[in-house]
């Protein structure tokens, strides 16, 4: 996994949670505000990071049963609307965009690349959070848990991204930190890098299989051939 080739292509995809953005402080507080609301006291930031990344019910149903809480089906579907409501008001309060990606978004677009975010993440927070850390602009292409019928790590968002870029699907590098991202991009035929920190789900960097780990964002500049 380390540094290899330059990659021929046209698109770079980034998730979001774990990757661009560190979303963990406003998960974490939406998290606790859900547990109050059943009499349960808090949690730890590091219990809520191992289940970021698959979507607010993944969350929620292993963070549950890490806690031993039982709860109906009706109770869950309740308590997942209450989540996204008490996420909704403390979106961004905290959330921060990771080092050097910044300046990364700003290269990428100076050199003419094409540019997208995907993630497993609802349009109803992607695009808050994009738009108050002011870097929306910079992607041409937002791909959503809610998109499209399938999601990470399904091939269907590449292909989907591919699609509206005009390109194939080995042109689009996925810049992920989880195995949801490099599976995703395994299975389009895409190649896939990580970096180094990230959520994970308690998984290792050798365990996510990508094509290389990052010793920083501004690396992604020097694994594609801008020729």
């Amino acid at each position: 996994m380390s540094h290899p080739v330059c990659f021929d292509v046209k698109v770079v995809a980034f998730d979001l949670d774990g990757t661009l953005v560190d979303t963990l402080p406003d998960l974490h507080t939406a998290t606790n505000l859900t547990l109050n609301d059943l009499g349960y006291g808090v949690v730890s930031r590091d219990i809520v990071r191992r289940y970021i990344g698959q979507g607010i019910e993944y969350l929620l149903k292993e963070l549950f049963k890490s806690l031993e809480i039982n709860t109906g089906k009706e109770d869950f579907v309740k308590l997942a609307a209450q989540f996204r409501s008490h996420y909704a008001v403390h979106v961004c309060d905290e959330s921060v965009l990771f080092p050097e990606m910044l300046e990364v978004l700003q290269s990428l677009q100076e050199k003419g690349m094409g540019i997208a975010c995907l993630t497993n993440k609802s349009e109803e927070f992607t695009l808050p959070i994009l738009d108050r850390l002011a870097v929306r602009h910079y992607f041409q292409e937002v791909i959503c848990g809610d998109t499209l019928a399938r999601r990470k790590p399904d091939p269907m968002p590449i292909f989907e991204l591919a699609q509206r870029f005009n390109v194939e699907p080995h042109e689009v590098l996925m810049v992920g930190d989880s195995q949801t991202d490099t599976a995703c991009a395994r299975n389009a035929g895409a190649p896939v890098v990580c970096v180094p920190y990230g959520y994970r789900s308690g998984m290792t960097l050798a365990d996510l299989n990508g094509d290389f780990v990052l010793k920083s964002p501004k690396d992604i500049l020097s694994c594609i051939n801008f020729a």
